[in-house]
């Protein structure tokens, strides 16, 4: 005898499920292809800096002016991503975030690196640093304008899953696998690959049409649309101290991943093999988090979960990861595996900010998407700057103390970032949100 569950088609259980998860269903694809664009991305994170030094920038510290340069054209990307997203739809975005990835990327690896070519390098790395944003974020803008808004947390907290399962987690692990047979310059051809994938399935796969038009009202010019963003930062400031506290939760990781490749592996005696596999588990403990604090956060507040796990705790644990290896020695490698874990975990707390700070202005969506998404992108750049301009006169040891306070200096600003009232987290079905991100300029 048939049950109603029998008879129910499956694209219709399927999409039961996913919006049980907390999954926009719709866009199940491109979540898929954001992870292995993000993995293709990501490959290079735990040892870009060596390499560029070993071939033809000469020291780590003028591969970091590479990085940084980088740094800065991912920060504008990253505000770009919004307001064009608007404009353009964020699929048509994603496209060209895409191709610029891709072009710029071959071009380094087939043209600046077999020649040593300093001045190419940062010239083709930096331009490629358009690339990720444009595309990974303008899909952020595709969720927030597509998730029900009593399970918005829920679906950035799968979007973090995604974005950060890639990079640096399973980008890590690739190349931990990949490095020891194809060695670096083989590895990085192999990225080109895994994105492209990714960037395929997610393009030709998500059929939703929101993100296939524009979201800006008509006559809204690029330039009207950036400086509408841009202005909210003061006609709303705490949407602009949004932003900034989103700027802080990556400055640390982006910072780290700059000096630590040495520090784990030559320092403390880890070697590059352990120290991969490190930055795979300290992220992979990410992911795992990301979605069990988008959840959370759904039910206990966005707020609390920013301030308590991501900034309190994110200053404590930001201090264990540098400071019990360096004394504890190569002899305990398990137990820099457990500060990893407890560092990743610290990240996964700032998934929610992406739901709080757009909620903040349910009016103005995508302006305060665009300030969210330049605090995210300017941490790529400030992150390593910070490096470039601290560590010869500070040392690892005063360049993580000041990353630990700055989380401390995040969580007084996430203490003041409110809802308007009746908007809490547990009552997230009032929040103004329908299907489509409103423009700035409404």
């Amino acid at each position: 005898m048939s049950t109603t569950a029998d008879l129910e088609p499956p694209s219709s259980a399927r999409q039961r499920l996913a919006n049980r998860l907390g999954l926009p269903a719709p866009l199940i694809l491109g979540y898929l292809g954001l992870l292995l664009f993000m993995i293709g991305d990501g490959v290079e994170s735990a040892f870009i800096v060596p390499f560029f030094s070993d071939n033809g920038a000469g020291s780590d510290i003028r591969a970091s002016y590479i990085v940084t340069i980088y740094g800065v054209a991912v920060m504008l990307a990253a505000w770009l991503s919004g307001a064009l997203s608007e404009l353009w739809g964020p699929r048509r975005v994603m496209i060209a975030g895409l191709i610029i990835w891709l072009v710029f990327d071959v071009l380094l690896l087939a043209v600046a690196v077999p020649q040593e070519n300093y001045p190419l390098m940062m010239l083709f790395y930096g331009l490629r640093g358009f690339g990720y944003p444009l595309f990974a974020y303008s899909f952020l803008v595709w969720v927030t304008a597509v998730a029900a808004p009593a399970r918005l947390g829920s679906a950035v907290g799968w979007y973090y899953f995604a974005f950060t399962g890639g990079m640096p987690t399973l980008g890590a692990l690739v190349a931990s696998g990949s490095n020891p047979i194809l060695g670096h310059y083989g590895t990085l051809w192999l990225s080109v690959a895994i994105l492209m994938t990714g960037g395929l399935i997610a393009l030709l796969g998500v059929r939703e049409r929101t993100g296939f038009t524009r979201m800006a009202p008509a006559g809204v010019k690029p330039v009207q649309s950036l400086l509408s963003s841009a202005s909210l930062a003061w006609t709303n400031p705490r949407i602009g101290l949004g932003a900034v506290a989103r700027m802080i939760n990556t400055i640390p990781m982006f910072g780290l991943l700059v000096f630590m490749p040495r520090v784990f592996s030559d320092e403390i005696g880890f070697g590059e093999s352990r120290w991969l596999l490190l930055v795979s588990v300290m992220f992979g403990s990410t992911i795992i988090f990301n979605l069990l604090s988008g959840i959370i956060s759904d039910r206990v507040g966005w707020r609390e979960t920013v301030f308590w796990l991501g900034c309190i705790w994110g200053s404590i644990s930001v201090a264990l990861l540098y400071f019990v290896p360096i004394h504890m020695g190569v002899d305990y490698y398990w137990l820099a595996l457990v500060v990893a874990v407890l560092y990743g975990a610290s990240l996964s707390g700032w998934v929610p900010i992406s739901a709080l700070v757009p909620s903040m202005a349910p009016q103005y969506k995508g302006g305060a998407m665009a300030l969210l998404n330049l605090g995210a992108g300017a941490s790529a750049f400030v992150g390593p700057a910070l490096v470039s301009l601290l560590l010869a006169p500070l040392g690892a040891t005063g360049v993580v103390l000041i990353f630990s306070a700055l989380y401390l200096i995040g969580g007084v600003i996430v203490w003041n970032l409110r809802l308007p009232k009746g908007r809490e987290a547990g009552q997230a079905a009032e929040v103004e949100g329908s299907a489509r991100v409103h423009s700035v300029a409404e």
